[in-house]
């Protein structure tokens, strides 16, 4: 039996979450153990290892006889977990806005004005993952771990429709601006305005919701 490195596994695993969460990977695309381990250079033992840790984070589906495949989910599901996250995120906010110490602050402002840049060249893949950097700070400055570590894993599997979300139009600036406003009430230690915010930043109503279902379907 061929003894995979152990750096290799992890080094797959990150490859294709990243793959899922930037949308270079579709919901519902198979994903072939094969031809996975050929673009990797690998056996398919570190490819299938790698897909059954995306599968117990809800990345992945993996179905007997069918294999495996991004994990697609239904509009109502999706809907729901959108306001599920709108609630984690508004919670994190309003004890960021109690909790936070100084360094927690510092973090957010950094994160925020790491992606200014991006936001004014409307570059959505860079965006994107400074976006993650910045909802990641409001999450450890709550300092509640167990709430830090459930609206990541949340996030997480959301992160592809969050992702087709920036396509929409001026969608990119607008996060950005929005960011702003939650990162001021956090400073000024104001948890209903930190959290009114933050649950407007992630909820999906009116007509952002349909160009983003139609973002979804194109």
């Amino acid at each position: 039996m061929k003894i995979v490195p152990k750096s290799i596994q992890p080094m797959v695993l990150r490859a294709l979450e990243q793959d899922i969460l930037t949308g270079i990977l579709k919901p519902s695309e198979k994903l072939d153990e094969s031809i996975l381990a050929k673009r990797f250079g690998v056996s398919r033992t570190p490819i299938r290892e790698a897909l059954l840790q995306l599968k117990a984070s809800g990345l992945v589906d993996i179905q007997p006889r069918r294999g495996a495949s991004v994990m697609k989910i239904e509009l109502k599901t999706l809907f729901e977990m959108f306001e599920t996250m709108a609630f984690y995120e508004a919670t994190c906010a309003k004890l960021a806005a109690r909790r936070a110490f100084p360094a927690d602050i510092e973090r957010i402002r950094d994160a925020h004005e790491s992606s200014l840049e991006a936001a004014q060249k409307g570059d959505i893949e860079l965006y994107f993952l400074l976006n993650i950097d910045f909802h990641e700070a409001i999450y450890s400055a709550s300092r509640n771990k167990f709430l830090e570590q459930t609206a990541s894993k949340l996030n997480k599997r959301l992160s592809p429709y969050r992702h087709a979300q920036l396509h929409c139009f001026n969608r990119v600036a607008e996060s950005h601006a929005e960011h702003l406003g939650i990162l001021v009430a956090i400073e000024q230690q104001d948890g209903d305005v930190a959290s009114l915010r933050a649950n407007q930043h992630i909820s999906v109503q009116g007509g952002n919701f349909a160009d983003f279902i139609a973002r979804l379907h194109s």
